[in-house]
């Protein structure tokens, strides 16, 4: 493992208590700075629509969970540069979705400019890119997804390094999928034999925002949690 990756590890969330109560932060996870994007019951004071001023309507509250029932893809008001992120997400048969980060608003869709962490149903779904995986990029050599209309939960981490490269980590249910330095050598070479090798400004950014994508499909989000992190040295 690359020595900027290994710290990375090292201060991963899986050593991190959550909440037992769904949406709700204890005074730990306070203290450790996170913040929860989503109560349970309404996502408009931390999401709106891409290019939007506020949030679609079609995205509603319903059992704890923020579901995705058609308007668009939805993005975080806030930028984040170095960030961890971790949120349950549960995909219906054949579904597919996904979580983009450092999305910029642009003429063009979020995923132009926004690296995409895949999110779909890997026994029905169509996409060759399976859950968990950085699109077209990373994959990762396991399955540690839980069947359709089981909650999943999935962990992104990116953190800025001395080079201005961002070390960047997936999890899924507890398990480690991949690691990654966005503008690192690996990925401006895996970059240039993707599709996105001609797309001004893919993963260019510093700080982006969050993406929930609408990939047509019924998905559901809950413990939609965020904390910043400092670079790291």
């Amino acid at each position: 493992m690359k020595p900027l990756l290994a710290l990375l590890a090292l201060t991963s969330f899986s050593s991190i208590a959550f909440a037992a109560e769904h949406n709700t932060l204890t005074d730990a996870e306070k203290s450790a700075g996170w913040k929860l994007l989503f109560d349970g019951k309404d996502a408009s004071a931390h999401w709106r629509g891409y290019k939007k001023d506020s949030l679609p309507a079609e995205w509603v509250a319903e059992d704890g969970a923020l579901v995705r029932k058609g308007g668009g893809d939805i993005i975080t008001k806030e930028k984040y540069e170095s960030f961890e992120l971790t949120i349950d997400w549960k995909i219906s048969e054949g579904g597919n979705s996904g979580i983009m980060l450092k999305v910029l608003e642009t003429e063009h869709p979020p995923y132009w400019t926004g690296p995409e962490a895949q999110i779909q149903d890997n026994v029905k779904g169509t996409d060759p890119q399976k859950a968990g995986w950085m699109y077209q990029l990373y994959a990762a050599d396991k399955d540690a997804t839980k069947p359709v209309g089981e909650w999943n939960t999935f962990i992104l981490k990116c953190q800025k390094t001395p080079k201005g490269t961002y070390a960047c980590e997936h999890w899924m249910n507890g398990e480690k999928y991949v690691s990654y330095e966005i503008g690192s050598d690996d990925w401006k070479a895996k970059l240039a034999k993707s599709k996105f090798a001609t797309w001004e400004g893919f993963g260019t950014a510093d700080a982006g925002h969050i993406c929930l994508q609408d990939h047509g499909n019924l998905v559901w989000f809950r413990n939609i949690k965020i904390r910043e992190l400092k670079p790291l040295e």
